[in-house]
Parts: structure tokens; sequence; C-alpha cells
């Protein structure tokens, strides 16, 4: 009587310590966030039929980790490729093909404070070495504002292209936010098809979900043998 007391002791912490583990990785992975993008960027304007580049704005505001978060785009939507071909240096280092989503490490393209680093600073700092036509996006970090944006250019390669801020990264800010820039890796994007994209946090709650549900299922057969 007192082995098998042991055993189902044994059993109730080993089940305990499970899913005490199972919830704090649940926890762990609760605050990862990913940012969805599935509209055409251009919807309601005329910017493709207008001369010469065009900035839109109205951006997402957003708090971002680059240690857990993803900003997830719809390829299909914004005609580029399913592969996430990334890059994430000096514009002096970019390569010249072969390259789709840029975060850029350049801060400034003239040393000149009155003439503030934006969105078409950044894409034409790009343009100049990249020389593959395509769409693409970047991130790049606004003197003005202080902070990183996400922007989406209709060509990475053309000084001309028009061009679609997506995000602006609000906790990102000041001398901080230029030192999470080199953070960032190709982990933090997706490139998909489909209309929506499950959160991180999502899919670690499937995970524990089905794991508990396994361990359920054979606590349960274990009993039915016992009692044969």
């Amino acid at each position: 009587m007192r082995n098998i007391a042991s055993v189902f002791d044994q059993m109730r912490w080993s089940t305990v310590f499970f899913l005490g583990a199972a919830a704090l990785a649940l926890c762990s992975t609760a605050q990862a966030t990913t940012f969805s993008f599935n509209t055409d960027p251009f919807a309601g304007t005329n910017v493709l039929n207008t001369p010469g580049r065009q900035v839109v704005g109205g951006e997402d505001f957003i708090s971002f980790n680059p240690a857990l978060d993803v900003f997830s785009m719809n390829s299909s939507v914004f005609g580029v490729g399913q592969t996430v071909n990334f890059v994430n240096a000096q514009a002096g280092n970019l390569p010249s093909t072969g390259v789709n989503i840029v975060v850029l490490e350049t801060f400034d393209n003239d040393n000149n404070p009155l003439t503030p680093f934006g969105a078409g600073q950044a894409a034409d700092l790009i343009a100049s070495h990249v020389t593959t036509p395509g769409p693409g996006f970047f991130v790049y970090f606004n003197q003005s504002l202080d902070l990183p944006r996400l922007v989406f250019s209709e060509d990475l390669s053309s000084n001309a292209a028009d061009l679609k801020i997506l995000a602006r990264m609000l906790n990102l800010n000041g001398q901080g936010g230029r030192d999470a820039l080199p953070n960032f890796t190709s982990a933090n994007f997706a490139l998909t098809t489909s209309a929506t994209t499950p959160e991180p946090s999502t899919f670690a709650l499937m995970l524990q979900v089905g794991v508990l549900g396994g361990f359920w299922v054979c606590v349960q057969r274990k009993r039915k043998q016992r009692r044969g």
C-alpha cells in the first residue's frame, strides 16, 4: 500500500510541476505580438499615378519589442515574394541584390541637423546601393520624431518610389531606439498569404493545450488499465 501511495504521490507532484512549467512557459510568451498589415498601402489615393515620390503617412502607433514581436505583411497585397530576404546594416554595407527587407543602421545622410533624416532620405540611401528593382520594406530611425518607423517602398532600388509609412515604434525613442535597431533580425518579419496571422502567444497556447490534453489522455488510459 505504501508503494502504491508513493507512486500516486509522485504522480501528483509530477502533474503539479508539469502544469506549473506549462503556465510559466505560457506567461513568458504572452507578451509577444504580431503586427499584421493586410491592406493595400495606397488604397483610396492617386499616389501611383502622381509623378514623383509621394510619402503617405497615417501609420499605426505601436510599441515593438525586437526580442519578441513580429511584423507580418501580406505578400500578395504588397507584391513581394513569400521569402524574407533580410539585411540589417549600415547603408554602405547593403547588398545590391536579393533583399526585400532592410533595417537601416545609418541615422543621417549628410551630417546636417538642419536637414532631418526622414523616410525619403532613408529610401534614397537604400536605393543608392540596391540595384534590383522590386518592392520591399525598411526600418529607419527618423531624426525629427526621434524613433524608428516601418516603411513600405514600391521599389527599393528607385529614388522616386512611392512610400507608405506603416508603423512608428513609440517605445524605441531616443538613444535607446538607435541602440535597439541592431537587435532586429529576420525573425521580426514574416511574409504571408493569409489575411490573418496568429500571434506567437496564440501558437504557445495551442501548444500547451495540446500537450496538456495528451497528458490527460495518458492518465485516463493508465487508470482504465489498472481497473481492468
